[in-house]
């Protein structure tokens, strides 16, 4: 029982804190490995749950994910609400997306155990009844359009004046996508103070130092505050 009873006690040592297990250290509001269906690009699947016409949203978000939803909305309808969980991808594809469910007035959700991060936000948001079930998670970050390091730093090696053109290309670029994601959730009845608050308070890239957080998870209280899900 002693011996036991010890090895119990060293595991919780290195588990850390309760509830910290399975929680990413880099990103600590986050789940080590949320499930939003990395693998390959968004595909629809139509389920019946409980006499509910279902369209199910999973995988990364891409340029032709608007035409593939419209497709599956006209083969499947009615349907009766959409579910999503995705990694993100295209942030104009993902708004593209939310504005034809808009369109279509099909509610949203995100399940239990199911995670919509980046551009999948946009596209729940199109959802007129919105619907993040206790245990879904909606992930948020601060877009960037420098994910690609090596094209910033070919820009660099190619000298000043290249590289001032490409600072000045992605702060336009960021500026009209910044302005284009105001607009938006105010079209949808989503809080602005979500863009404020919580995604600009990101850091769009990982840095050197203590902090490497680059995602958020938000909270019950906050997917609420926020009209994230406009019902509980």
């Amino acid at each position: 029982m002693r011996r036991a009873a010890c090895l119990l006690a060293i595991a919780a040592l290195f588990a850390g804190p309760a509830g910290a297990a399975g929680m990413d250290p880099r990103n600590p509001t986050c789940p080590a490995n949320p499930d939003w269906a990395a693998g390959g690009p968004m595909k629809f699947t139509r389920i019946a749950n409980g006499g509910r016409r279902i369209l199910l949203a999973e995988g990364q978000i891409d340029a032709g994910v608007a035409a593939r939803l419209q497709a599956a909305l006209d083969k499947e309808k009615p349907v009766d609400e959409i579910w999503l969980r995705s990694p993100g991808g295209d942030a104009r594809a993902g708004t593209d997306a939310g504005r034809l469910i808009r369109q279509a007035m099909v509610p949203t959700r995100i399940p239990k155990g199911w995670a919509c991060f980046s551009a999948c936000n946009f596209m729940f948001m199109g959802g007129r009844i919105r619907f993040v079930d206790p245990g879904g998670l909606f992930i948020v970050h601060m877009f960037t359009h420098t994910t690609d390091r090596r094209a910033i730093e070919a820009g660099v090696l190619r000298g000043t004046e290249e590289t001032v053109g490409l600072i000045g290309d992605i702060e336009q670029d960021s500026a009209l996508l910044a302005s284009e994601d105001n607009d938006f959730l105010i079209r949808m009845g989503v809080s602005r103070k979500l863009l404020t608050e919580v995604m600009y308070q990101q850091k769009a890239v990982e840095e050197q130092g203590g902090d490497h957080s680059t995602r958020r998870c938000l909270t019950r209280d906050e997917v609420l505050k926020y009209n994230v899900a406009n019902v509980q």
